[in-house]
């Protein structure tokens, strides 16, 4: 039997239960009453088992010279699998973890701590006011946003002067990611795309192929960044995967985001 670990969210009202996964060793599900949030593998961190996650990771993996110290902000924190990566292939990287629920991040890290956890600070409170008002001086190579999905989105964390408020926290040639989780005809996808555009020199989306029919629900990472995308990054993304999947940018992603 899994071995599984719980604790009640008195905030959130719900139980949040971490669970190994009986398929491979190491590795962990974090659920929130009964939903599946996050997983994580403890033993191999650079392993990912989430497709989104991967997608993200790829992008992580070409920003700066390969295998150095990044610094990066994730908004929402979940448990932690892209700082877990990030952690095991770029050793000495600075991170900070912002998330609204204390209670769970305290959980997540309690029970599954991280190998080097000096190099990670936790922040709690809403990703808007945390970013703009605690972290007005600092600077980070890359700014991972992972909170929201489609119309369940906080309105001010969907606009773009919360995305050019991050453009404020970004070094030179650093990324912008950003999760969204969207359902056809795919319209807050296009709301995040023309944001980001409004800000953004380049803008791109990685995703499984389906999602840029419009016909099916999923999930669609954009990346922006006022560097030139060039042929040969788009390439090495798609080669990336996961597979089947796609990287759109320039024309063909102004048609999906401006139909």
């Amino acid at each position: 039997m899994a071995t599984h670990i719980s604790r009640w969210m008195s905030n959130l009202g719900a139980h949040a239960t971490l669970e190994e996964d009986t398929f491979v060793p190491g590795a962990w599900v974090l659920s929130l009453a009964g939903a599946e949030q996050s997983h994580v593998n403890v033993a191999h961190p650079d392993e990912i088992f989430y497709e989104y996650l991967r997608r993200l990771a790829n992008f992580v993996d070409e920003i700066g010279i390969p295998g150095k110290p990044l610094s990066v902000l994730h908004l929402g924190a979940g448990a932690l699998t892209l700082a877990r990566y990030i952690e095991e292939v770029r050793p000495g990287s600075t991170q900070v973890a912002v998330d609204l629920e204390r209670e769970l991040l305290d959980f997540v890290l309690e029970s599954l701590p991280l190998n080097n956890p000096a190099n990670l600070s936790t922040l709690i409170g809403d990703a808007r006011e945390v970013l703009t008002h605690e972290l007005a001086d600092r600077k980070f190579d890359v700014i991972v946003l992972d909170i929201f999905s489609g119309s369940g989105a906080p309105g001010h964390l969907t606009v773009p002067a919360f995305y050019s408020e991050m453009n404020d926290l970004l070094k030179d040639k650093g990324m912008v990611l950003v999760n969204v989780g969207d359902d056809p005809p795919f319209a807050f996808a296009d709301s995040q795309i023309n944001a980001l555009s409004e800000v953004f020199r380049s803008v791109m989306a990685s995703a499984p192929t389906e999602i840029f029919s419009r016909k099916y629900p999923g999930n669609m990472i954009l990346a922006a960044t006022h560097s030139k995308i060039d042929v040969g990054l788009v390439e090495r993304l798609r080669v990336a995967g996961p597979h089947p999947g796609a990287v759109l940018f320039g024309s063909d992603l102004d048609g999906f985001g401006k139909p």
